[in-house]
Formats: C-alpha cells, structure tokens, sequence
C-alpha cells in the first residue's frame, strides 16, 4: 500500500478511535462468549481467560497464596509477553485509589495500578507535579516503572527515579516494605523489577511544585545538524522529541517542551538547526489530525497536560500497531542513528513514525538506562509481524556493537546471553528473585527465557 492511501486510512481509523473513552485497556474478553483475551495492541493473546480483579489487599493476598503460578497485569500496554501467564493474572485497577499526597516530605503514595493521567490531576489539584511524563498518561504506575518507561529530557531519569518506596506482596502473601533510606542496594535492585519478585501493592513517588510547559514543534530538521549539534538539540527543552520515518536523512519533526519561566513568550526563532518552525499543531505522522495530541503552538499549560504527546481523555489510536525501542548510550548515538538512516529504505515500508528521545542515567538494576545516559530509539510499526520479525534481527545486527538494550515491555528478538550481559548486575537479581520467590511463582515464560536461561 502507498503511504499516502496508508496514512489516509489510518487516519480514518485512527480519527474514529481516539473520540473515545479509554476502555480498550481493561483486556476483558472481545465478547461474552470469547474466552480470549488480548493485549491493547491486540498482537498478544494472553495464555489465560482468568483475570482476577481484588477489591482489597485480603482478597489480593488470598489469590497470591492459593495460586501455584501468576503475574500482575497493568494496562496491558506491554506489546509481548512480559505480563503473560499459562495460568492466572490479577489487576489492580478494582483497589482503591488512595492518592496520599505529603507535601513535608515532597512525595505522593498510591495503589499502585493508578493511571498516571488520574495521578497528575490529583497533583496539580494540589500543586504539585511529577519530574517527566510517558508519551501516554494512560499507563499505570507500578507496570510503568517496573519495566523502565520513561519520557524525555537530558536532566531526567526515567519514571522509575520517582519511586521513593514499595510494598511488595510476596509468593506467601507477606508485604515487605522497600524504600531509598532503609535498604538503598536492594531498593535499586527492586523498582525496574519486570514482575519477578512480587505485586506492588503500594507506590511512593517524589513530587515537585507544578510547573507550565509551551510545546514547540518544528518541522524537518537536517540530520547533519543534528549530528554537528547534538548536545545543543537534546538541550533546546526541558523535554525534547525527534519524530522521524528515516526518509531523506531528515527528522520530520522537532518537538520542544519549555519550562514557560525559562524563557519569554514569543521568543522562539522561526528556524532552529535548519529546521522551522511549524504553522499548526501537527501530529507526529503529519498527515493525521492533531486533535488529540496535547497542546502545541507555546500554548502554555499545566506540566500534565504538555509532557505527554496525547491528552488522557482520548486514546491515542486504535492499537492496530507494535512497538519496538532500543537504548544505546549517548555518546554512541550519532553512530546509531546513521545507521539506521542508511537502512530507511528497509525501515520505511513497515514503519508508522520513530521517536528519539533522551534519558538521564540511573542507578537502578535493570533500567535500560543504568549508568548511562541514553537516548532510545523508538519504532512505532504496521501491524504486520511477520515482516517486522524479520527486520529487526537486522536493526539489531547494527545496534548490537554499540551495546544496545531493549525496552523490556516491547518487541526486540536479541538472544537471552547477549541481554543478560548488557546488565552488570543481572547475577545479583537473579539472586534476589529466588530470595524474594523461591518458588518461581511470579515466573513466566518471557522471564525464564530473557532472565534465567543461560544458552
């Protein structure tokens, strides 16, 4: 299909989708009597009809202990099997709430399978906010910081950063409590946790004074700018976004997020880094509407409504796509990012957008960014796994050398041994998984494959 025809029916697709209310994401059964249950994206079959629900913490204990084998499921955001199970999953979007926010220490606790959009507009109620924002604020807390999700910005870490404390139901139903002061080494060992050791029950994140954002986005930015001024871009923004189809050798779009103190209204160019400055909201794939993507245009806003490219009240399409990311480390981007230009013929057919973003490092075990600044490279693609099966063991091929790291809740085929040495402290987490649950019950097939197998 050409793009232009594509883009005209996504866009009619996607249109008719995002005037909705979110409610794909409770992966129910499709109808009362299909048993099979799907992800959002709806490329996962979940191997289980069971999901359990709990209303309170007994009911939730109660579950853990009876059951031999079971995994939390979030949102069902994740775009493989990460959150799958043979045998039973539990959700915690039925427990209470309880957003507690304690402005003495500078922190907000919650149940921890509260959306990040429900948290936000409690906090800026109060006037507070968090560092950085998802793409989507439609993503749940724990499943969020579990896998390592972030946004963007070269002075902030991921969401995972924010966690200050966890309680943690274990395989025996006993809640052990895990928090910076107390047990720092296990604590860093614990927040990106990939499900393994247990269900958080209860988050506690670092909060801020609210802040107003203008978004800015400029269109077509040279790559060779980028390369001569790489630093300079990834610094224009509080948080800073690159959209890009590898077409050209050129970034399709800029997206700029400024503090509104940090500089004057009015006062960006017409031009930045060969790029211009766009004359309309745009939607990172220019030619569908705008509508739903949060406000751009130096409209200045409350931080929740500016960080996330999509507004909470609508979806940002109808899940007809997958996902891909890999992390490479800052100073090894320029050569990554050639790369993959230099295959965009390759790419482009069974590609919707990329995004390239920047992480701060972290100290944090498993995080995709541990020790070390990073920028991801993000693949939004056609739903068409078969090709894209095949394409990205050879974007991998070329990330490889550079020391690549997958998005651990998103498609990548990188063999088991290659993962498990890009994490200096992955023996130390398998050691705390079978300290913490003995039995494996919180294991799967995605864990013992991509954590424990040593091939």
């Amino acid at each position: 299909m050409k793009k232009r025809k594509f883009l005209k029916n996504t866009s009619l697709v996607l249109g008719t989708n995002l005037i909705l209310p979110m409610v794909a994401c409770d992966s129910q059964p499709r109808s009362q009597t299909d048993p099979e249950r799907f992800n959002w994206a709806g490329n996962l079959r979940y191997s289980t009809a069971i999901l359990d629900k709990p209303t309170d913490r007994d009911a939730l204990r109660q579950r853990i202990k009876t059951s031999s084998r079971l995994k939390v499921l979030g949102t069902a955001h994740s775009f493989n099997a990460i959150a799958d199970s043979k045998h039973r999953q539990v959700a915690l979007d039925q427990l209470e709430a309880d957003i507690q926010v304690d402005a003495a220490r500078g922190t907000v606790s919650m149940n921890a399978g509260v959306p990040y959009g429900v948290l936000a507009r409690k906090l800026e109620e109060q006037g507070f906010a968090l560092h950085n924002l998802a793409s989507l604020p439609h993503i749940s807390v724990a499943g969020a910081c579990a896998t390592g999700t972030h946004g963007s910005g070269d002075a902030n870490g991921n969401l995972s950063t924010a966690v200050t404390s966890m309680s943690l139901m274990k395989a025996d139903g006993e809640i052990t409590e895990l928090n910076r002061e107390n047990n720092p080494e296990e604590f860093q060992g614990t927040v990106v946790h990939l499900g393994a050791l247990g269900v958080v029950t209860r988050i506690s994140l670092s909060i801020q004074p609210t802040f107003s954002i203008r978004q800015y986005v400029y269109e077509n930015l040279p790559f060779e700018q980028l390369a001569g001024n790489f630093d300079a871009v990834f610094s224009s923004g509080y948080s800073v976004s690159l959209f890009t189809d590898w077409q050209k050798n050129r970034f399709n779009q800029l997206w700029i997020k400024q503090k509104a103190g940090d500089l004057e209204e009015d006062a960006m160019p017409e031009e930045r880094f060969g790029a211009t400055l766009a004359r309309d909201h745009l939607h990172p794939i220019k030619e569908i509407s705008a509508v739903n993507c949060t406000e751009q245009m130096g409209l200045s806003g409350p931080w929740h409504e500016r960080l996330p490219h999509f507004k909470m009240d609508f979806m940002p399409s109808s899940g007809e796509e997958l996902q891909s990311e890999y992390f490479v480390p800052r100073d090894r981007a320029v050569e990554a990012l050639a790369a993959l230009f230099a295959m965009g013929e390759t790419i482009f057919p069974y590609l919707l957008i990329s995004e390239v973003r920047s992480i701060q490092k972290d100290s944090l075990w498993l995080s995709p960014a541990y020790e070390r600044d990073s920028i991801a490279l993000h693949f939004t693609w056609k739903r068409d796994w078969e090709n894209v099966r095949k394409l990205l063991p050879r974007i991998e091929e070329k990330l490889r050398p550079l020391q690549v790291r997958p998005h651990w809740g998103k498609l990548f085929t990188l063999d088991p041994r290659y993962l498990q040495n890009r994490y200096e402290r992955m023996d130390y987490f398998r050691a705390l998984m079978k300290r913490m649950d003995p039995s494996g019950k919180f294991v799967n097939a995605f864990l013992q494959e991509n954590l424990l197998s040593k091939t």
